[in-house]
């Protein structure tokens, strides 16, 4: 008879110490400490990556652009400035234009020698000044013309002057001039004398001048005036009489 085993249960001491565990008493995601027990799981907040965006860096302005607004800045003061004065001189002066007339015309000379026409004027021009703080100076290099379509008949000077406030001057000035190949304009003449409409003529002035502001002396101006006179004939030896007379004048630096 074979001999059966046996088994003998095994019976479990309570007060043996339990086993060594098998599974790591460490969890999953969580960390030692220095001295190699389990550390609490620490709460790690979730962080997002951004971008850092430099700015891009200021433009710096170019010399040019710096040179273009201070040159504006400084026009602009000076307009300002040429705007004051210019009211305080209106204001305290009261300027006005001088005015100038023509009052006669008489002719010395008016001849054709050849092809070649000699002419002598005298011509009589009345200035007057109504202002009553302001002299003017007439200076050195006037020229006063006559010409008849476009064609230069005599030239002269303006006398060298001082006019002073509220003053009239009467100068009398003489023009003498010679025009070659003046047939053909000589032709015209007779055609315009014979019709009776009168003879244009063309008178201008060109006549440098100081202002006098009280005791100032001011720059030199160019006084610049023309004149459209229609007279009845251009005759030697006699006063011409004059039609019609229209003048403007202005100055100018």
């Amino acid at each position: 008879m074979a001999d059966h085993q046996k088994i003998h249960p095994v019976h479990h001491d309570a007060e043996a110490p339990p086993p060594p565990p098998t599974a790591p008493l460490v969890p999953p995601g969580t960390s030692k400490s220095d001295n190699g027990d389990p550390a609490v799981e620490q709460y790690r907040p979730f962080r997002r990556t951004i971008p850092v965006i430099h700015s891009k860096p200021p433009k710096r302005r170019s010399c040019c652009c710096k040179c273009f607004c201070w040159t504006t800045l400084l026009l602009f003061l000076i307009i300002i400035i040429i705007g004051i004065i210019a009211a305080i001189v209106y204001f305290v002066f009261q300027p006005k234009i001088p005015k100038y007339s023509v009052d006669s015309l008489q002719i010395t000379q008016f001849s054709l020698n050849g092809v070649s026409l000699y002419a002598t004027f005298n011509v009589n021009i009345t200035a007057t000044n109504p202002n009553k703080k302001i002299g003017v100076y007439y200076e050195n290099g006037s020229k006063i013309t006559v010409l008849y379509t476009g064609t230069e008949l005599c030239q002269g000077s303006l006398p060298v002057f001082y006019q002073g406030h509220r003053n009239t001057t009467v100068m009398d000035v003489a023009l003498t001039g010679q025009t070659q190949n003046a047939t053909v304009m000589l032709q015209s003449l007779q055609a315009d004398q014979q019709a009776g409409l009168g003879i244009p003529l063309d008178l201008r002035v060109r006549v440098p001048v100081r202002i006098k502001l009280g005791s100032l002396k001011l720059m030199k101006w160019k006084f610049l005036g023309r004149c459209n006179l229609v007279v009845d004939s251009l005759v030697t030896n006699n006063v011409v009489s004059i039609k019609s007379s229209s003048c403007k004048f202005k100055f100018r630096l």
